[in-house]
């Protein structure tokens, strides 16, 4: 069986608007690419049976549209048939172990074991398994990236907190806050899919302690020590209120998914609220910051 390659240039604001419209598409993977100093793009993988010329042209009226918004769109999306075997060999390529922080190890499933390009376990870094899929989050974007090693920090903190992952994705953040010694994870989401996704990934890592649940912030009540939020500038700004509600006296709020011109209103959104800066890291373009809530 053969599949298409169907290659698009994309900006870092309009990447996420991109990938969620090829995956309406009927995408069967899509994969960022960001090689410094190349323009970074999105790879997408759909079956023989869609039509290349359809693809392209929807791609094409999606980027105009975007283009009529004031986003630049640079390039042009190109289709190109790729055998099984490729499509495999691409597919999973693109995502390599991949050492985080000091203490985190992940990996898809297929490198969870001794296959080949697993990176060797002698060390005391601890292993989470992510499977890439629709859900956001698989630790190889410099969003998720910087919120696994702000957490890390958080923990390093506060041993043994409790944590609530706003907007989780694969779980990536809530697994990896339990192999890092969180006491109990509540995870929630808005999207089905990611409900889906955290659920099949907490069972590969064998996790216990984690609450998955279809839920909006508005819908959580108790505070926890330590939350996390790997969302968009504007989502962290609509949110700020919550953040203040949601956070224990003296806890920890781990934010990412800002640009890294974005983030001080994000910052000054919290400083009003008494928020306090701790941490602030920038990777790939994305900013994330970690900050104490107020005492009281």
């Amino acid at each position: 069986m053969a599949f298409w390659q169907l290659t698009v240039p994309a900006a870092a604001e309009t990447s996420d608007a991109l990938t969620n419209f090829l995956w309406e598409q009927g995408a069967l993977g899509v994969v960022e690419e960001e090689v410094p100093g190349i323009p970074p793009k999105l790879r997408a993988f759909f079956a023989e049976s869609k039509s290349s010329t359809a693809l392209l042209a929807a791609v094409a009226a999606y980027r105009a549209s975007l283009r009529a918004l004031g986003f630049a769109q640079a390039g042009d999306a190109e289709i190109a048939p790729l055998l099984d075997e490729a499509w495999a060999s691409a597919w999973q390529q693109s995502f390599p172990a991949r050492l985080v922080g000091r203490r985190l190890r992940v990996l898809p499933p297929w490198l969870d074991g001794a296959g080949p390009g697993t990176v060797p376990s002698a060390d005391e870094r601890v292993t989470v398994v992510i499977e890439p899929g629709r859900a956001f989050g698989t630790g190889h974007h410099g969003t998720t990236e910087g919120c696994l090693v702000l957490l890390e920090e958080a923990l390093a903190a506060a041993p043994g907190a409790g944590v609530l992952d706003i907007g989780t994705g694969t779980g990536i953040l809530a697994i990896a806050a339990l192999r890092l010694g969180a006491r109990a994870v509540l995870a929630i989401d808005v999207d089905p899919d990611a409900i889906a996704a955290t659920t099949v990934n907490a069972e590969r890592n064998g996790c216990r302690g984690l609450t998955v649940r279809l839920a909006e912030p508005q819908d959580i009540s108790e505070p926890t020590p330590i939350v996390l939020a790997n969302l968009l500038t504007h989502t962290h700004l609509a949110l700020a209120s919550h953040y203040a509600r949601l956070v224990t006296p003296g806890g920890q709020l781990v934010l990412g998914g800002m640009l890294d011109h974005e983030d001080d209103r994000v910052s000054e959104a919290l400083a009003a609220r008494g928020f306090e800066p701790r941490s602030r890291l920038t990777l790939e373009g994305w900013a994330s910051l970690r900050l104490g809530a107020p005492t009281r």
